[in-house]
């Protein structure tokens, strides 16, 4: 396993940033000069590719830290990603820095240019939690030409909800709402809001395929079924899963396996 921190100059950003990168590799209990085991890890083809989003209050380290997500990248013989956003739920902020932007251009090409990951759409995925969650499905939905599957846990999915929600004080949270985006009080209907953007995908023949899980203690886990009811209703190609857990590593490091699994299969 290769794990990296790598730090660049991001032209989008402008700023140096910091970047966590797996690659896996051949382990001590493989024949590594077993040319059958190292096709195995197809770094000519190009690596399937995850990139992995944080909630509020994270940054680029939360994965690494708090989950065992390199063994499982390991194990699944595929590459992570994992940025920072800080809390701007992955946006080109109205007042602020360009991270739609950065994620959806500047990343991917600084990753496919540097690592041995695949350009192709069907082996790039996205996933995230909370925020991240949030940000996987918007990232996947407004540019449904990079991603072939998108997975949400726990996810702040009601973007709406969201701010009205804060806007009433019924939920302390970091965001810089009137940063982030011009017109707050108006984002139902726009291409902030994830059923928006999923009608146009579909009316399109784009969309993404999707996964939703969310723990029945969660304190968005209501926002999280009525997404899901929406969502259904509109017919979407979308795998819900809930069980027991709240809004934590726990629940989360637990759903990254089957999401993984989920992404992988052929």
């Amino acid at each position: 396993m290769a794990s990296m921190n790598c730090h660049y100059y991001s032209a989008t950003l402008k700023n140096n940033i910091s970047l966590n990168v797996v690659i896996p590799s051949p382990q001590g209990n493989e024949q590594i000069v077993d040319k059958s085991v190292q096709a195995q890890y197809g770094y000519e083809s190009g690596l399937p590719v995850v990139y992995l989003l944080h909630g509020a209050y994270g940054d680029y380290s939360s994965w690494m830290r708090y989950s065992n997500v390199e063994r499982y990248a390991q194990d699944r013989r595929c590459a992570l990603v994992m940025a920072s956003a800080g809390n701007n739920f992955y946006q080109d902020m109205y007042r602020g820095l360009a991270y739609r932007k950065f994620f959806t251009e500047e990343l991917p090409t600084f990753i496919t240019s540097v690592f041995p990951v695949s350009k192709k759409r069907e082996d790039t995925y996205i996933a995230g939690f909370s925020m991240g969650g949030y940000g996987a499905w918007y990232l996947a939905l407004s540019t449904p030409d990079l991603y072939s599957k998108a997975a949400s846990m726990s996810g702040a999915l009601d973007i709406v909800a969201s701010y009205e929600q804060s806007a009433s004080g019924i939920i302390d949270n970091p965001f810089p709402w009137n940063d982030i985006f011009e017109h707050p009080e108006a984002l139902a209907g726009g291409d902030r809001d994830l059923f928006e953007l999923y009608r146009r995908c579909q009316e399109n023949g784009t969309a993404p395929s999707l996964y939703q899980a969310c723990g029945t203690e969660d304190f968005l886990y209501k926002m999280n079924q009525e997404a899901n009811s929406r969502m259904k209703n509109m017919g979407a190609d979308l795998i819900y899963e809930e069980g027991p857990g709240g809004h934590n590593w726990d629940f989360w490091d637990k759903y990254i396996q089957k999401i993984l699994d989920w992404m992988l299969e052929k």
